[in-house]
C-alpha cells in the first residue's frame, strides 16, 4: 500500500509487511502530535520506521532539520566502520639515545607521542602519565633533560576549535580544544577546601588531571559559616587564579574549566609523574642529540577500545570525544565529508550535510528519515555488528529520564541531541514483533517542552517493549571491551620495584620488546 496523508498533509503512515503500526497506535500518535505541537510550536520532523527502515508513520520525515549531539551515532558508525572496534589509540614516549648506566640519565634526545585518546588523564577511565613514567623507570632512567617535545604519529601535536563550532561555545567545558594534544579531555578539575581557620588560605585537596595545581594559584580567603563565593580566572601562562571566599564549615568545592593551553597543562602533568615514579626532569637544559642510534619507543600506554571509548562518549554525550574520534577515522581535513558521504551511502538517502562530528554545529543537517534509514541498515554493514550497545539504555547517561514507565532498561537505545532550539532523540525501541527505529526531530523556542512529549512518546510506544537485541541477526555479541583496561597501575608499580632489586636489562633491548 502506498503513503496515505491524515491531518492535512502533516502527518503519513505506510503499513509494511510483518511490522506494523495498529489502528489505535496510529490514532495515539496523531492525538500525541497534536499535543506536542501545541505545547511545543516550531518544526517537527519526526520517522517511526520497522528494523528494515521502512517509515511507518512519520512527520516531515524528509526535512533536513538542526540534529544536535545525535550526530554522535553517525559518527560513532563511520569510526567503527574505519578504524574497527577494537582499535586502540597509542600514547608513546619515543627516544634516539641510551641509558648512562653510571647515573641513570638518559642521553640523546627523546618526545612525548600523544595521538588524541580521549581517555588519555580520565583516571580509571582511561591510561596516564604515570604508567609511561613507571616504565621509563624500569628502564633504569633516573634523569630525563631537555625541554617537552610533543608530536604525533601524523605530525605535530597540537589543538585547535573545529571551525564549525560557534565562536560562543569555544573555550566551555562542552566545547574544549580539540586536537592530537589531549589530556584529561582538555579539561581541567579540582577541588577548593577551606583553611582550618577564618583569615587562612583555601587550599586544592583534589586536582586532575594530577600535578596541575602548579599551575593554580589559590587566593581565596576562609571566612566564617558556610557560604562559598570562588572565582577562577585564567592567567597568561596557560594556568588559573582562585578568588573569593569560602566558608570555614562549607563543603569541599568542585570547580572545572577548559583549558586554552593544553601544553601547560600536560607539562606540569608530566613532571608530577615523573617526580612519582623517582626521575628528575631537568626542562631547560638541550638535548644531548644522538644520531647514531634509530629512535626507538621507552614507553607506551594505549586507550581503551574504540566500542568502549564511543560508548562512553555516547553515554556522557561527549564533544571532544566525538570530534576525535571522527579525526581518528578521517584526519584532520576534510573528514566531516567523509562523513556526510558515508551516511549518504549507508542510509541510501542525500538528505544530510554535516561539518563536525559531535553535532554542536547548527550547521549541521540531517532528515528524520536519514537516521531511520541509517540506524536500521548500519548493523548489517561488516562495522555494524552490535551497533545498538554503543548508544546509551533508557536510565543512564543523557536518557536518566526516560526510565520511567518502561518495562525494562534496554528497551530503549538512543542518543539525544540538545541546543538552545533543538531537541533531538533517535534510536531503537524493541518491542515484541520487531525493532523500532524511531527519530524525534524538534527545531524551535521550546526545547525542553520538546523533549518531554519526545519522553512521552517513547513510553507510549514502549509500554509493552522488550529489550533491544544487541544483533538484529543471529550473531554472537561481542565485549565491548577494556573493562579492566589500562593496565592497574599498582601492578606496574610491583613489576618496577621488582626490576629495581634485579639486574637491569640493557635498554636499547628492553625498549624493542
Amino acid at each position: 500500500m502506498g503513503w496515505w496523508l491524515v491531518a492535512a498533509g502533516l502527518l503519513v503512515a505506510a503499513p509494511v509487511e510483518g511490522q506494523q503500526l495498529t489502528p489505535d497506535e496510529q490514532d495515539d500518535l496523531t492525538t500525541w502530535f497534536r499535543t506536542a505541537r501545541r505545547s511545543a510550536p516550531g518544526t517537527w520532523g519526526i520517522a517511526i520506521a520497522d528494523q528494515s527502515g521502512n517509515v511507518l508513520w512519520g512527520v516531515e520525515p524528509d526535512t533536513p532539520l538542526v540534529p544536535a549531539s545525535a550526530v554522535k551515532v553517525l559518527t560513532t558508525g563511520f569510526a567503527r566502520s574505519e578504524v574497527g572496534g577494537n582499535a586502540r589509540r597509542p600514547t608513546r614516549v619515543l627516544g634516539r639515545g641510551r641509558v648512562d648506566s653510571t647515573n641513570g640519565t638518559w642521553v640523546g634526545s627523546w618526545a612525548l607521542e600523544l595521538n588524541g585518546d580521549p581517555s588519555l588523564g580520565r583516571g580509571k577511565a582511561g591510561p596516564t602519565l604515570d604508567q609511561l613514567a613507571v616504565q621509563l623507570r624500569a628502564l633504569g632512567i633516573r634523569k630525563l633533560v631537555g625541554r617537552l617535545d610533543l608530536r604525533s604519529a601524523d605530525g605535530p601535536a597540537d589543538a585547535t576549535y573545529p571551525d564549525a563550532w560557534s565562536s560562543r561555545h569555544r573555550g566551555r567545558l562542552f566545547a574544549p580544544l580539540v586536537g592530537a594534544l589531549t589530556i584529561n579531555e582538555n579539561t581541567v578539575a579540582f577541588r577548593v577546601k577551606p583553611g582550618k581557620r577564618t583569615g587562612n588560605q583555601a587550599r586544592i585537596s583534589w586536582e586532575r588531571p594530577r600535578g596541575v595545581s602548579a599551575i593554580i594559584q589559590v587566593k581565596a580567603t576562609t571566612v566564617s559559616g558556610r557560604a562559598t563565593r570562588l572565582r577562577v580566572r585564567s592567567t597568561g601562562n596557560g594556568g588559573w587564579v582562585v578568588t573569593g571566599t569560602i566558608g570555614v564549615r562549607a563543603p569541599t568545592k568542585y570547580l572545572a574549566v577548559a583549558t586554552t593551553n593544553p601544553r601547560a597543562v600536560l607539562t606540569v602533568a608530566w613532571a608530577s609523574a615523573l617526580r612519582r615514579a623517582g626521575i628528575r626532569w631537568i626542562s631547560r637544559r638541550r638535548l644531548v642529540q644522538d644520531t647514531t642510534r634509530s629512535a626507538m619507543v621507552l614507553a607506551e600506554v594505549v586507550s581503551p577500545t574504540f566500542d568502549s571509548l564511543a560508548a562512553d562518549i555516547n553515554k556522557r554525550s561527549n564533544n571532544i570525544g566525538a570530534e576525535l574520534l571522527l579525526r581518528w577515522a578521517a584526519g584532520d581535513e576534510g573528514s566531516a565529508a567523509q562523513l556526510t558521504d558515508h551516511v549518504r551511502q549507508v542510509s541510501g538517502q542525500s538528505g544530510v550535510h554535516l561539518v563536525d562530528g559531535s553535532g554542536l554545529s547548527y550547521d549541521d543537517r540531517v532528515s528524520p528519515a536519514v537516521f531511520t534509514a541509517y540506524l536500521a541498515r548500519f548493523p548489517s554493514t561488516p562495522a555494524g555488528r552490535n551497533f545498538p550497545q554503543l548508544l546509551p539504555a533508557a536510565g543512564s547517561g543523557t536518557l536518566r529520564g526516560l526510565q520511567r514507565g518502561l518495562p525494562a532498561r534496554g528497551v530503549v537505545r538512543a542518543k539525544t541531541g540538545t541546543l538552545r532550539r533543538v531537541s533531538t532523540i533517535v534510536g531503537y525501541l524493541g518491542r515484541p514483533d520487531g525493532v523500532l527505529t524511531i527519530s524525534l526531530m524538534y527545531n524551535g523556542p521550546r526545547p525542553n517542552a520538546a523533549r518531554r512529549a519526545q519522553w512521552q512518546l517513547f513510553r507510549q510506544l514502549g509500554a509493552n517493549g522488550v529489550v533491544v537485541p544487541g544483533d538484529f541477526g543471529e550473531r554472537d555479541p561481542i565485549q565491548l571491551g577494556a573493562e579492566t583496561d589500562p593496565v592497574d597501575l599498582q601492578f606496574e608499580i610491583m613489576m618496577l620495584e621488582r626490576a629495581l632489586s634485579t639486574t637491569m636489562t640493557a635498554p636499547d633491548r628492553a625498549a624493542r620488546r
